[in-house]
């Protein structure tokens, strides 16, 4: 049976199952609303997450329980599932929309009941809806994506931020040969990338050049009825723009194309490399690390042939489906989007933020965060591209994370072709999921 084919029928039972199924959560009747959150165990992000969730204990008088779990998170949801035992709340990527809703985890929303919900931002909202135009989530942060760029380095090889591709290129050709730590060693590179191509890491990096050169992966043809671009020639620019860093000009941190983000922050980190294509959501534990004298963030410029921006995304909170508490369900969600939610999810300028751009149109972003670099994205939001609404993005992120990782993995591979060939095989995909 195909992956699509089984993924409906797996829907399918479950829509049946979770009917009715109590996953445990009452916050107002004795047991716990539980709150799941893609956050590591005992980070900073998942204590951020215990304030959020006793600050809507105080006051609304439901009682709540975080569980973070980083790794295996949508594995460990269909468990869940599996056992009729799926958590009230799921704070989850923007991207993962369409596979929870084809999974038949999540529960429709009802826009117009959501108090305060006409304060969200209309591109956040877009995030929260569906191929079918309903909405199963309620948007709780958003991120665009920018250049972290270590600042001692750029000065000390003398040049100016990147205003363009170009600019970028030698930017991270002089950080990989002009040994800007100054350890008289030939061991720094110029890109951190994660590559690799666990949960589709390396279609995630690179969509932000695709889009900052006009490219895409798939365009909307209206009606819920998408065709598959990923061969157009703005896309297939930025993508062979990524395999000269790796094989041309040698400027990408060794074992890139085995790496997610865990080990990619870290690399940075160490100062192994000097430029991280990344979101907001770092840049508080890296100037921890590093030092904020020593970092700076720079728009990503856009590509020979135009833009509009780079990647956007975030996170929504999805009420799931099956849960014995929906008007607690919706008071959260509530909550977590509103000023004071999103205030306390925004942290400051500290560390374990989770909501990174807030996107309730009341908070002011620039009263809540004194550091400048965060305008940065802010800035970028205007222009971001969200992922579109097909009714499952996973296996087209992921499909393509495998194509463009082998073509940066082997120096010989033809972009064009490759590009060619995941552009048949994303437009079976859309024709499997209905939405060709």
């Amino acid at each position: 049976m195909s992956r699509h084919l089984l993924g409906v029928a797996v829907a399918t039972t479950l829509a049946v199952t979770l009917t009715g199924c109590g996953s445990g959560g009452s916050g107002t009747g004795g047991d716990a609303l539980e709150i799941w959150i893609r956050q590591a165990p005992e980070s900073a992000s998942a204590k951020t997450a215990m304030k959020l969730a006793d600050a809507f204990t105080k006051a609304s008088g439901v009682k709540t329980k975080v569980v973070p779990v980083f790794d295996d998170f949508e594995t460990k949801l269909q468990q869940q599932a599996a056992q009729r035992k799926l958590p009230d709340i799921v704070i989850n990527d923007t991207a993962q929309l369409g596979n929870m809703h084809t999974q038949g985890w999540v529960r429709e929303v009802d826009k117009a009941r959501i108090a305060g919900g006409d304060k969200l931002s209309d591109l956040a909202w877009k995030a929260a809806q569906g191929g079918d135009g309903k909405y199963y989530a309620v948007p709780f942060s958003a991120q665009a994506f920018a250049l972290v760029i270590r600042k001692d380095w750029r000065e000390k090889v003398g040049l100016e931020a990147p205003g363009s591709w170009d600019d970028l290129t030698k930017l991270a050709q002089a950080f990989t040969e002009k040994d800007p730590d100054g350890n008289g060693q030939k061991d720094t590179a110029g890109f951190v990338i994660p590559a690799g191509t666990k949960r589709g890491y390396a279609s995630w990096y690179a969509s932000s050049l695709i889009y900052a050169n006009g490219g895409d992966f798939v365009t909307s043809g209206g009606g819920g009825k998408f065709t598959a671009t990923v061969n157009d020639p703005k896309t297939v620019e930025a993508v062979q723009y990524l395999q000269d860093q790796f094989c041309k000009n040698k400027t990408v941190n060794p074992g890139a194309v085995s790496n997610d983000t865990t080990v990619t922050h870290e690399v940075f980190e160490k100062g192994q490399a000097g430029i991280y294509l990344v979101g907001p959501y770092v840049l508080a534990r890296f100037i921890k690390s590093i030092g904020t004298d020593k970092l700076e963030v720079a728009p990503v410029p856009k590509g020979p042939s135009g833009g509009p921006g780079t990647l956007g995304e975030g996170e929504n909170v999805y009420l799931m489906a099956g849960s014995d508490d929906e008007e607690g369900q919706r008071k959260f969600a509530e909550f977590a989007s509103s000023p004071e939610g999103q205030r306390i999810g925004m942290n400051k300028d500290a560390d374990g933020v989770i909501v990174r751009l807030p996107v309730n149109t009341q908070v002011d972003m620039g009263a809540e965060r004194q550091d400048p670099r965060w305008k940065v994205f802010q800035q970028a939001y205007a222009d971001a591209v969200y992922a579109p609404p097909v009714p499952n993005w996973a296996p087209i992120r992921q499909t393509s994370a495998d194509a463009m990782n082998a073509v940066w993995a082997d120096c010989t591979a033809d972009v064009k072709a490759a590009m060619d060939g995941l552009n048949t095989k994303l437009t079976a995909e859309l024709q499997s999921q209905k939405a060709s």
